[in-house]
């Protein structure tokens, strides 16, 4: 008897305690859209940073096919509509106009990561002054339709991730692992 009165007595606290705390979905932070975009863009950018960086210059003229881009031409081509993008949101010429940057403008490995590296960079400076106003219809600066600020950037991150993966290919055509794809260590 004693027993059961204990093990009643437990059962009572739990589920008073229970009761008495609050859900913990309020105890956990609710990410914001921009965070989550910010996130994105950052991830993406971050692997093509890597690669820019991590392919041999020897090699930035490669192209699989004749009629594809050449590895440097891939990457100033994501510059180049990153940029399309900052500028045409930020109302300001923050990088180049050019969709398709000039190999001529940007002739070294350095030249490529450094306009590749600014253009993420100034994409994630953007996105954290807009964080409140993602949801503002805009003119999307590669389809000309209404969207919102926010998908117009996760078409970009898309896009970025399509060049991502463009770009897998010129590493295992040149029997090369691409960064992403090699063991971590432990």
């Amino acid at each position: 008897m004693k027993l059961r009165s204990m093990i009643a007595s437990g059962i009572a606290t739990l589920l008073i305690l229970t009761a008495a705390a609050p859900p913990l979905r309020a105890q956990t932070a609710t990410p914001k859209p921009g965070d989550e975009l910010l996130a994105s863009w950052n991830y993406i950018g971050g692997k093509l940073i890597t690669m820019a960086e991590d392919f041999p210059e020897s090699k930035y003229e490669f192209k699989p096919a004749p009629q594809s881009r050449t590895f440097a031409a891939q990457l100033l081509h994501v510059a180049g509509t990153n940029y399309a993008y900052v500028n045409a949101l930020s109302g300001k010429k923050l990088g180049p106009e050019d969709n398709d940057p000039s190999r001529s403008a940007y002739k070294t490995k350095a030249q490529i990561v450094a306009v590749l590296k600014k253009s993420f960079a100034d994409g994630a400076t953007l996105i954290k002054e807009h964080e409140n106003q993602l949801s503002r219809i805009i003119t999307d600066p590669d389809s000309g339709r209404p969207s919102s600020e926010l998908v117009s950037w996760l078409n970009d991150c898309e896009h970025s991730g399509e060049h991502y993966g463009q770009l897998v290919v010129y590493y295992r055509v040149n029997g090369l692992v691409p960064p992403e794809s090699r063991p971590r260590p432990k």
